[in-house]
């Protein structure tokens, strides 16, 4: 008789461990992203070097977090918002995984561009940077809490981070016109365009996971409400 209570406990643990992995994964991915703007933005490279040694441990909680979900699945039937966790687990694990490899991607562009901060200011990389990695840290919050509204106002940030991405490519250009000299820094500094871009993009994706956790709402393939609802009721 007390299988199946001490069965559901072992499940409730899992699903408890499943998320204590993704929040320690962000926390570490969320230091990554700060010390990799540091390291672009005021040329710190001993910040550039710890993101690169640290990016391993980005890979681990990915294997473990895969583990896991893999072991859920293998040994129980989740349903509802369960269900929905595990799947959206998987998919933020491999969102995390990427923005650490983003982060990285960043960091070595660092000692390309050390002495350019003025250009990356002129540009704008100095507010779009840290608007990118603002909306990771909220949708990562937004996953933490469980809470669909601050994941939903992160949606038209990203239009934001765009916004910024093209002005600054513009500028760019100009850049390059006026000044032969600028060419090969800003060749770097488009690169980083598409970096922070991604960054915004794969906030974005988290943002839309949490939704899916707390709302059954699949934003990404405007499921429709109806559907949604039906699982929400089970």
């Amino acid at each position: 008789m007390t299988a199946q209570p001490r069965m559901h406990r072992h499940f409730e643990d899992e699903l408890e461990k499943l998320r204590a992995l993704l929040i320690r994964m962000g926390s570490l991915v969320d230091e990554q992203i700060e010390l990799s703007a540091r390291a672009v933005l005021e040329g710190d490279m001993e910040a550039a070097r710890f993101v690169f040694k640290r990016e391993t441990r980005v890979n681990e909680y990915d294997l473990m977090v895969d583990g896991l979900c893999q072991r859920i699945l293998a040994l129980t039937q989740p349903v509802a918002i369960d269900l929905r966790l595990l799947i959206a687990g998987m998919r933020i694990d491999g969102e995390f995984e990427r923005i650490g490899d983003i982060a990285v991607n960043i960091a070595e562009r660092a000692e390309k561009l050390s002495g350019d901060a003025d250009l990356l200011k002129r540009v704008g990389l100095t507010e779009m940077l840290p608007a990118a990695h603002s909306m990771f840290r909220d949708a990562f919050d937004a996953f933490i809490n469980n809470d669909s509204d601050l994941a939903k106002s992160i949606f038209e940030r990203d239009d934001i981070v765009d916004d910024f991405a093209r002005t600054a490519f513009d500028k760019l250009i100009d850049e390059m016109k006026r000044d032969p000299v600028q060419i090969e820094p800003a060749a770097h500094t488009m690169a980083l365009l598409r970096h922070i871009e991604r960054l915004a993009d794969h906030a974005t994706n988290i943002a839309e996971d949490v939704v899916f956790i707390v709302e059954a709402k699949m934003l990404k393939h405007n499921i429709p409400d109806s559907i949604a609802k039906q699982d929400r009721d089970q």
